[in-house]
């Protein structure tokens, strides 16, 4: 093309033909990367006033082509690239990505305005400020926040990750990204031991200088600190119940006798220690391993664990009752167990650990 035809451009940007339209992408092309010559500077100035223009009047097609086109060159007048990439995130989003031309305050209000899909193209860009992540955080998508965490290319100041490493309690999509992080402070993995799983703990001790004595015993005191959730009328029951002396063991039989099954669980916590979704686990899992280590490491008799075993089935058996077979088998399983083995069972949930690879090793042995 031996000059700018602004005309032949708006024209080729009219036409809806797929063919044409390839067309006006591999002229747009030519144009900037010198393949027929070079621009001069009122060239450039000129090519980008007439792509201005096709911005404002093409169909998203074409300016999708636009916006691929721009979002690789060093040198685009500012507000066109911010015009692209405020559009529809078709347009957008190629901008969002690769664009070095837009600034913080930019992105941000991008951010602020624009959709989730627009954000996550932000969140994914080869580098993203501390000040831009901040924002990202701030918006509280969790989609967002996740890929942000994946991006090795994102800064994260300080105090954002001891928030994030926080919200990761409640966010488990959090915990891996997080812990994969190159300018993760040794300091918040260990914080993070107390509440992740147990396949991350071990990640954790691989991959940072920390004492697994250290963490264990972190661990133990956390389970030992009482909860700070509300207590229910049941708790403070089985908490005066214990105080009196009563007897745990037989005031859990009469509370099941008499249909109290939240009396029974509190009374049961109490007992063993456990956390209350574990206790609910425990108590209506369909083998009842998990309930006979329980009783076992905590003394209960093998009389008062039949009974037990038997009254919490009857919230689950079908009408033609127990199956014995069933009941013989669990009673084999208490008989048979070692009190040690069930104590270090519980002691392992206390602290959150695999439930069912403890049920699994004690069924299967070592």
């Amino acid at each position: 093309m031996a000059k700018i035809d602004g005309e032949y451009l708006l024209s080729l940007a009219r036409d809806k033909s797929g063919k044409r339209r390839q067309v006006l992408a591999e002229t747009i092309s030519d144009l900037f990367t010198g393949k027929d010559h070079v621009l001069t500077e009122r060239e450039r100035v000129l090519m980008f006033e007439i792509l201005h223009k096709m911005v404002h009047n093409a169909e998203m097609g074409v300016r999708r082509i636009i916006a691929e086109q721009l979002s690789i060159l060093p040198d685009t007048p500012r507000d066109l690239i911010t015009l692209l990439a405020n559009d529809d995130i078709e347009v957008a989003y190629s901008i969002l990505h690769d664009s070095a031309m837009l600034e913080d305050e930019d992105l941000i209000e991008v951010i602020r305005h624009r959709t989730q899909e627009h954000q996550l193209a932000i969140a994914v860009r080869s580098s993203v400020s501390a000040t831009v992540t901040d924002v990202l955080v701030e918006t509280g998508d969790e989609s967002v926040i996740t890929t942000l965490l994946k991006n090795s290319g994102s800064s994260i100041s300080l105090t954002t990750m001891e928030f994030l490493v926080e919200e990761s309690k409640r966010v488990d999509a959090y915990q891996e990204p997080i812990l994969n992080r190159d300018d993760l402070d040794p300091a918040l993995a260990k914080r993070m031991y107390l509440w992740v799983t147990a396949a991350l703990r071990k990640f954790i001790l691989e991959n940072f200088d920390l004492d697994k004595t250290i963490l264990d015993d972190m661990l133990e005191q956390s389970a030992n600190t009482p909860s700070k959730e509300t207590k229910t009328k049941s708790d403070e029951l089985a908490e005066d119940i214990e105080e009196e002396g009563l007897g745990l063991a037989n005031m859990m039989i009469r509370a099941l006798r008499d249909g109290e099954i939240f009396l029974f669980e509190a009374m049961f916590r109490r007992m063993t220690g456990l956390r209350n979704t574990l206790v609910k686990r425990i108590m209506f899992e369909p083998g009842g391993e998990g309930l006979a280590i329980a009783c076992k490491a905590t003394g209960i008799s093998i009389k008062d664990f039949t009974t037990i075993y038997s009254l919490s089935r009857l919230t689950k058996t079908p009408p033609d009752g127990i199956d014995s077979s069933e009941t013989q088998r669990i009673l084999e399983f208490y008989k048979s167990l070692p009190e040690k083995s069930a104590k270090e069972a519980l002691s392992s949930w206390r602290r959150n650990a695999d439930y069912l690879k403890a049920i699994r090793e004690l069924n299967l042995g070592p």
